[in-house]
Formats: C-alpha cells, sequence, structure tokens
C-alpha cells in the first residue's frame, strides 16, 4: 500500500471576465493534500486542444500528478458571467473532456494503491466518467483505513436521485453544505427536521463513517456514530471563496490519515479554508504554521 491519495473527477478552465482560472474540485483537492506531504494524485480527461495543454502545463508547475487521460472531446470550460449587481452566473459546458475520463489498465493500478478517494456528483453527470469513478472505487482496497470521500457539490441540473443514492451507497465519509442537505432533504423525502437530524439520518442509513456539513458563516460540523464536533467560522477578509471547500476536505482526510483525531482534523480543517478565503485563487500556498 503506497498511501497515495486521489481527487477524481473534473479538470476545466473558469473562464471570468478577466481571464481564465484553472478549476475543478479533484485538482484543487489534490494539490492542498500534496501540500500536507501526502502521495496525491489527479485523475481527470483534457482535450486535445491548446487549453488541454495548458492544464497539463499548469499541473506540472504546481508539481501535481496523476493520470489526466487526452481524449477526442474539447478541454472543459465554465463560463462566468456577472450581472450589473456583480452576481455570477456559471454556465458549466457538457461534452467536454472530463465527461469521457476512460477507465485504463493504469487507472485499475492506480486504484489498487488508493488509500482514500474524493468524488463529486459534477463528473457523474455523463455515463462514461460515472462508470469509471464507480470502477475506480470498486477496484479499491477493502478495510476500516480506507476514506471514500464524497464532497457532494451539486451544480446547475447535472445530478439525479439515483446518482446521489448510489454515491451515497458507495462512500463512507460524506461531505455537503447546509444547502445541499435541504436539496437532498428533499428529493430524500426528510422534511420538517432539523439539519443535525437529518445529518443523523443519513450516516445511520448509509452506514458512514463521518458526515461533514459546512454551513458557511455559520460554522461546521463533523457527525460520526455517537458523536459530533462543531466549530465556529473565524471572521477573516475574504478575498474569493474558490476552492475553500476543497481545502477544507483536503485538510480535514490529511489529517485523519495522519492519525490526528476528528476534533484536531475538523479544526485545522476550518483554520486552513478560512485562510484560503484571504488569498486569490483556490491554489494558495499554504504557510508552515498549517504544515506541521
Amino acid at each position: 500500500m503506497n498511501d497515495i491519495v486521489v481527487g477524481m473527477g473534473e479538470a476545466l478552465w473558469d473562464v471570468l471576465p478577466e481571464g481564465k482560472k484553472l478549476g475543478g474540485a479533484p485538482a484543487n483537492f489534490a494539490y492542498h493534500i500534496s501540500q500536507f506531504g501526502l502521495n496525491s494524485r489527479v485523475v481527470s480527461a483534457v482535450g486535445d486542444d491548446k487549453l488541454g495543454a495548458e492544464i497539463l502545463e499548469s499541473f506540472r508547475e504546481k508539481k501535481l500528478y496523476g493520470i489526466v487521460g487526452t481524449v477526442p472531446y474539447p478541454t472543459g470550460t465554465v463560463q462566468v458571467e456577472l450581472d450589473a449587481e456583480g452576481v455570477p452566473c456559471y454556465d458549466i459546458k457538457e461534452g467536454v473532456a472530463w465527461d469521457n475520463i476512460p477507465f485504463t489498465p493504469a487507472l485499475e493500478d492506480l486504484a489498487r494503491h488508493t488509500r482514500a478517494v474524493c468524488f463529486g456528483s459534477l463528473a457523474q453527470r455523463s455515463v462514461v466518467s460515472r462508470e469509471t469513478i464507480n470502477r475506480f472505487i470498486d477496484a479499491m482496497p477493502d478495510g476500516d483505513d480506507i476514506l471514500k470521500i464524497f464532497d457532494i457539490n451539486l451544480r446547475q441540473g447535472f445530478y439525479t436521485k439515483e446518482i446521489l443514492c448510489n454515491s451515497f451507497r458507495k462512500c463512507n465519509i460524506l461531505k455537503i453544505n447546509d444547502e445541499e442537505l435541504v436539496t437532498v432533504s428533499r428529493m430524500f423525502g426528510y422534511p420538517g427536521i432539523d439539519l443535525q437530524d437529518k445529518c443523523w439520518i443519513l450516516l445511520a442509513k448509509y452506514n458512514l463513517k463521518m458526515l461533514i456539513l459546512t454551513c458557511g458563516v455559520n460554522g461546521s460540523y463533523v457527525f460520526t456514530p455517537g458523536s459530533i464536533s462543531f466549530v465556529e467560522t473565524p471572521k477573516v477578509v475574504v478575498a474569493d471563496t474558490v476552492g475553500a471547500g476543497d481545502s477544507f476536505t483536503a485538510t480535514f482526510v490529511a489529517s485523519i490519515l495522519k492519525g490526528k483525531s476528528v476534533r484536531e482534523a475538523h479544526e485545522l480543517a476550518v483554520k486552513v479554508s478560512a485562510y484560503v478565503c484571504t488569498q486569490n485563487g483556490a491554489m494558495p500556498v499554504l504557510p508552515d504554521v498549517y504544515l506541521d
């Protein structure tokens, strides 16, 4: 076991009015995991085009390694437009490279050496990538110390009850925010119950090790069977919130893999994600104080 940690799913460019920025939760997650000294990999796909070559070059610059296939589809982009009030509107292009991540012998071999994987719902909108993600998880080793993190990440209409239900069954750690929990509750028929009770229901129903609930400025919770951790969100001057959730997940997972308690992992994850909010972009270099 090489204790590899994998971020799996979309790799794309966020195209903003001021230019394009590297995006995609799996890359953000894998990058922050690597900052904690763990062996990380990103799994995705890009097109055989200029945008795809630029993603691969950006990964090389950040020493971000993985299996990123080149496929005959355009590299993914998200068009971000601002209205008169500056509120962003997202148009996530379909039929792109990361919708078509191939399952290869190399990917199967990586799965057999993976200690933890983080995946979301967005990359499962297409059948090809969905099947690849499921086959990867199924090829991972069994064991109590193997972590399968479903960072639900609902976007536009790119999810179904069936996809969410299957992912809940495949994972043993669920990360969800308060807005997503409301959406899931409506789909699964848990109306009129407070947020904490909904979390306990999901934890028990899907036999999860942990459920992480983030509530923005209202703090965050980690539920484990029989216990709950709550940490307030620090007040910081926000540059942008891009990638903050991914840095939270990565910090929490890295801490658990290094043997920290749930409470220690939770407290550090909150500090790191607050720091990332004070920086521009999703992948700032973290200060050493967080990496001990």
